[in-house]
Order: structure tokens, then C-alpha cells, then sequence
């Protein structure tokens, strides 16, 4: 099942519509044997969506979150876009597969990494207190997975992505009448 997981992986990463025979071949696998694994292809895409997210959470455990909520803010939005963009294939294939619940509950333990970082910020003054957590949290999650569908349609650049998901975060999270500190291209306040 490893073989066929990482061969789901790697092929919807190319290529989100990435058929179960393609998949099966890049696994060394019939399909017979594919399809007793995973019975349809949502399935297959469910497993490498689950298995693509599990290791994103691997790496932004080593993204530093401590400090100044938005400055943590911005480098945990910076590292997710890499991962988002590296794999943003596999969220293609999830987005046609899948009910948007599931997609979003599969991201719950970097959901509530950030939702961390939004409470801290509401605690200290630096992020608005008069908007729900929930939609606030609702809000990154949503922006950076339109960013991600824009990439694949050449309607943004990938390498400016960070910094616009960024620019757009922290204006519509700075608390009201305070100052919109300024965000450098690249993501990093000025």
C-alpha cells in the first residue's frame, strides 16, 4: 500500500487528473490490486491529500511561531505557501473529488496552528478582536487555497504569492483605526 500511496502522490502532484491506471503503473501494481486498497479515486486522492497534509504539518512544526504574532504569522503564511504550491495539484485533485468538509478537516492540526497564532494575537492587541476566530482562521485557510488555484491558472506568480496572501492577511486582520504596517513583497513586514 506505501508503494501505491507514494505513487498517488507523486503522480497527482504532476498531474491532478492523474488516472488510477497511471497511478497503478507508477506503483508497479494492477489495478486489481490498486482497487483493493482504495475503492474508487477519490478514495486514492483522499489517502494522498491525508498523507500530503500529514508531512506539511511535519514541516511547519519547524517553522518559528514564537515572537510577534503577525511576524509569526507571516513566516508560518510563508511556509505553508511553499508546501501549498509545491502540492497544489493534490488539492486540485482533492477540490474535484472531495466535499469541501473533508478537505478542510484533513488540514485540522495546521488549522489549529494558526488558530494558536490568531488567539495569541487577539490576546496581545496586535490582530482584531472584533471578528470571530472561526472566520478568521476561515479566512486564511480560504486565501491561501485561492492563491494556490490562481497559480495554477498563471493568474498570479508563484513566487509573489506569499507576500500578496501576507499583505492581504495582515490589512484585513490589523485591529481597526491602528496602522496597516507595511508588507514587503516578499511577505515581510517593512
Amino acid at each position: 500500500m506505501e508503494a501505491i500511496l507514494g505513487a498517488a502522490v507523486a503522480c497527482l502532484a504532476r498531474d491532478p487528473e492523474a488516472s488510477v491506471v497511471e497511478v497503478a503503473a507508477a506503483a508497479g501494481v494492477g489495478r486489481v490490486t490498486l482497487y483493493s486498497h482504495f475503492k474508487t479515486r477519490a478514495d486514492l486522492v483522499d489517502a494522498a491529500l491525508v498523507r500530503t497534509v500529514e508531512r506539511a504539518d511535519q514541516i511547519l512544526d519547524g517553522t518559528d511561531t514564537t515572537g510577534d504574532p503577525v511576524e509569526a504569522l507571516t513566516r508560518l503564511v510563508a511556509s505553508s505557501w511553499q508546501i501549498v504550491d509545491q502540492f497544489r495539484n493534490i488539492l486540485l485533485a482533492a477540490t474535484r473529488e472531495l466535499p469541501a468538509e473533508r478537505i478542510r478537516s484533513v488540514h485540522d492540526r495546521i488549522l489549529r496552528r494558526i488558530q494558536t497564532l490568531i488567539e495569541r494575537g487577539q490576546r496581545t492587541g496586535a490582530l482584531r478582536t472584533d471578528l470571530p476566530k472561526r472566520w478568521m482562521l476561515t479566512t486564511v485557510f480560504s486565501l491561501i487555497h485561492a492563491a494556490a488555484e490562481d497559480a495554477a491558472a498563471g493568474r498570479v506568480k508563484v513566487d509573489q504569492a506569499s507576500g500578496l496572501i501576507t499583505a492581504t492577511l495582515v490589512a484585513a486582520f490589523t485591529p481597526p483605526g491602528a496602522m496597516v504596517p507595511a508588507v514587503a513583497s516578499g511577505g515581510q513586514r517593512l
